[in-house]
């Protein structure tokens, strides 16, 4: 399957039915009076967050999503059918953006989330609604209203707990293979990675979604290499993983990826990070002390040396980083006790 993280689709909702004119005619009852029945509402277009989705391959061969017209009033009263709702399901993760690119109009993080992006039109008042003393047989009704139509973006953010970092062959993917079931490519050339890939570990009873995504170089935010645009797939992890080839000038690399960081987005930038010097087995050990020594310096923070292909310090790197993960996780819980909370007590206060 191919992996597709944003889609530009056309959405419209039904427009209503026009109301009805007619007028009752029967046997014996010499004035009958106006009878027609009010147009129907047309169908609405939803947008549902579901589990079993990780692309958005399928709007790449599908972009127009109209919903069905309500269906005309007609005589003896009848109002008209309701146009049918149009559910488009779409992975978990996905923001919902105005055709501006910028404007976000819903975030489905949550799954079986549903979002209204167009409402129906209502149906047109049929004759019967307009009779009054004065007006005893009106001969006309309402047309119905238009339904709502736009075009949208549709951009997938993964939705995991770490996020990897750094350049390309810094041994992400093979880091991701070792201490998860997943299964990226892995080859000795740059760019290896094309796509996020995820993986879930298991650290002290606790479960850690991984993103691996395709490697930044300088100049990303211009577009070099692969760009930055799978940057917004870390954007909500709760930490960062960075990952450092130890056979590279360590504090120039460092520097150059939190550049990246800095100028994609201060937020993501200003995210807990674990720094990690990787492929230390390829190193004498005085060259490793050495360089986790000049990086410790240079980012102000505990480096801590692993061999992913010889599966050394693994689990201390994954500790360092579930502590942030933890700690984001139980902070996200208080703010929704206090939240349910503050809601109970606002349904219960008694009136002034």
């Amino acid at each position: 399957m191919k992996f597709l993280d944003q889609a530009k689709i056309f959405v419209k909702s039904g427009d209503g039915g026009a109301g009805c004119v007619s007028f009752r005619r029967e046997k014996y009852i010499e004035f009958g009076g106006p009878n027609g029945g009010d147009g129907g509402k047309g169908g609405s277009v939803y947008f549902e967050a579901v589990e079993n989705l990780n692309t958005l391959i399928d709007f790449r061969y599908q972009q127009h999503f109209k919903a069905q017209k309500g269906q005309n009033g007609m005589g003896s009263q009848m109002t008209g059918a309701k146009g049918e709702d149009i559910i488009i399901k779409v992975p978990v993760g996905t923001e919902i953006v105005a055709e501006d690119g910028v404007t976000v109009l819903a975030d489905m993080v949550v799954p079986g989330q549903k979002f209204l992006i167009a409402k129906g039109g209502d149906g047109g008042r049929g004759n019967m609604q307009f009779k009054s003393a004065t007006n005893q047989a009106p001969r006309y009704a309402e047309p119905g209203w238009p339904g709502q139509e736009m075009w949208v973006w549709l951009r997938l953010k993964v939705i995991a707990d770490v996020g990897l970092v750094g350049l390309p062959n810094a041994g992400k993917s093979t880091f991701l293979s070792v201490v998860t079931q997943a299964r990226p490519k892995i080859a000795d050339y740059p760019f290896t990675t094309l796509h996020p890939n995820l993986g879930v570990a298991w650290v002290d009873n606790y479960e850690l979604v991984i993103a691996d995504i395709p490697g930044l170089i300088e100049g990303a935010h211009e577009g070099v290499g692969l760009g930055d645009r799978f940057l917004k797939h870390v954007e909500r992890c709760a930490a960062l993983l960075h990952l450092i080839d130890a056979n590279e000038d360590v504090v120039k690399v460092y520097k150059a990826i939190r550049k990246e960081l800095d100028l994609y987005n201060q937020k993501l930038a200003e995210k807990p990070e674990v720094v990690v010097l990787n492929k230390i087995d390829s190193l004498p050990e005085d060259d490793v002390a050495k360089k986790v020594a000049a990086l410790e310096k240079a980012c102000g923070k505990k480096v801590i040396a692993i061999s992913a292909v010889a599966k050394k310090n693994l689990f201390e790197a994954l500790r360092a980083v579930s502590a942030f993960v933890t700690r984001d996780r139980r902070k996200k819980e208080a703010e929704q006790e206090d939240s349910a909370s503050s809601t109970v007590k606002k349904e219960w206060s008694p009136l002034d």
